[in-house]
């Protein structure tokens, strides 16, 4: 029993918080949300004020930022399996803060729809930066605390699901959209700042052959296609992505004609859900260890699909807030067990690769839903719009059921890595 001792206190892992590539990554997505939601909130409010509600300019804004995903991620997911993953993030965080200045300057010069590209410049930049930041988790962290990190992170957005919309209001409110805009760019550059601190970059795997882009890119694909948890994840990436195209840039007018309110209570819809979201991600952190990703997604899926339906049947405040507020608690479950699933169950030399095909299936699809959205509205109703959403999600959590008793095969991946 003394021997078992020693080796459970020689064992016991070090505090998440203790560790610098942690606290780093941390910090600049602190900035990061700070710049991202103010830009967001600013323009959608402006090009509001600019257009009188137009349904299509306001879903544009949406195509602006996830269209780049579908783009870039392959191609940006590539070249981060190549790249050193700190110089990479700093010079995306750099490069977003000089396109945000840049754009600043054209609208004080030029026209106002020059604010699009605010959006667009960043989320090309992203796609670079986002699959170098999971590299830094692979590479520095514990695979039994990689769980417990994607909560803590998840649980950084969901503080801003809340203080973001309120900031980026009143942002645009007290200083109009030229300093809203400068905000941006000073929190691109002050996420830069904290990246620096991140130790000298290393090589995950230093015994790989040199080979082209375009082969690194088919070995990418290759390598999803025979993993059976990854092509799931795929397909449930792909229905979630339909789904959420439908009623992403539609939200405002849940609130303006649903609802009968005016477009600034839309910052309260993201309050209550951003509340639901740190309570889950609170909640994911203490289960972390206990609950098998795949398990966390299932049910996730499940329970938006409801908050969904009832939302888009809803025509009271408080029954729309409560399904928002389950929405929000349940939606950690969801990123936190997408993420970890892709963690867990790649190897380190192809996590931007495996980022990088995943993401384009959801944003891409997204994209497709999101892009007629606007057109969608003038011929349906908001109740069926939001219906569909729902069923789509539906779907998408019978490609995860498969899965959804299978044990953990972690450890079994790490050593056909290192072997």
């Amino acid at each position: 029993m003394g021997k078992n001792a020693t080796v459970t206190l020689n064992n016991k892992e070090p505090n998440l918080f203790t560790n610098r590539v942690f606290r780093a990554i941390i910090f600049s997505g602190l900035f990061l949300q700070i710049g991202i939601w103010v830009r967001n909130f600013a323009v959608l409010l402006f090009v509001m004020e600019q257009t009188n509600g137009d349904a299509f300019a306001i879903s544009m804004i949406s195509v602006a930022e996830f269209a780049p995903i579908f783009i870039f991620s392959f191609i940006g997911g590539t070249f981060a399996d190549r790249w050193s993953p700190k110089k990479t993030m700093v010079w995306c965080d750099i490069l977003s803060a000089i396109s945000v200045f840049a754009v600043l300057i054209a609208l004080i010069f030029g026209s106002w729809k020059v604010v699009f590209f605010a959006t667009l410049i960043s989320a090309i930049l992203s796609q670079f930066s986002q699959p170098s930041g999971m590299k830094l988790f692979k590479m520095h962290l514990p695979e039994s605390q990689i769980q417990t990190g994607m909560s803590v992170y998840q649980t950084v957005f969901a503080v801003f699901m809340v203080l973001g919309p309120i900031l980026g209001t009143f942002a645009f409110q007290s200083f109009g959209i030229n300093i809203s805009i400068a905000i941006t760019g000073l929190a691109f550059l002050l996420s830069a700042g904290a990246l620096a601190f991140l130790p000298k970059d290393r090589k995950l795997d230093e015994g790989t052959a040199k080979t082209t882009l375009w082969q690194e890119m088919k070995s990418g694909v290759s390598y999803v296609l025979r993993k059976k948890e990854l092509s799931l994840l795929g397909l449930c990436f792909l229905a979630a992505g339909l789904g959420l195209g439908f009623i992403q840039p539609l939200s405002i007018f849940l609130v303006t004609e649903q609802l009968g309110l005016p477009k600034e209570n839309l910052q309260w819809l993201f309050m209550v859900n951003g509340i639901g979201m740190i309570l889950g991600g609170a909640g994911v952190m203490i289960f972390a260890k206990k609950v098998a990703p795949q398990r966390l997604l299932a049910f996730g899926m499940l329970v938006n699909a409801i908050g969904l339906a009832v939302m888009g049947l809803s025509t009271n405040l408080w029954i729309t807030l409560s399904a928002e507020f389950f929405n929000g608690l349940m939606l950690p479950c969801i990123q936190i067990g997408i993420n970890t699933l892709i963690l867990q169950r790649t190897e380190g030399e192809f996590i931007g690769r495996v980022n990088g095909i995943l993401s384009p299936l959801f944003t891409g699809s997204m994209v497709l839903t999101m892009s007629a959205a606007g057109v969608l509205k003038e011929q349906f109703s908001l109740v069926a719009i939001f219906e569909t959403a729902a069923f789509f999600f539906i779907i998408g959590m019978f490609f995860i059921l498969p899965l959804y008793n299978q044990k953990i095969e972690t450890k079994s991946l790490e050593t056909q890595s290192q072997e």
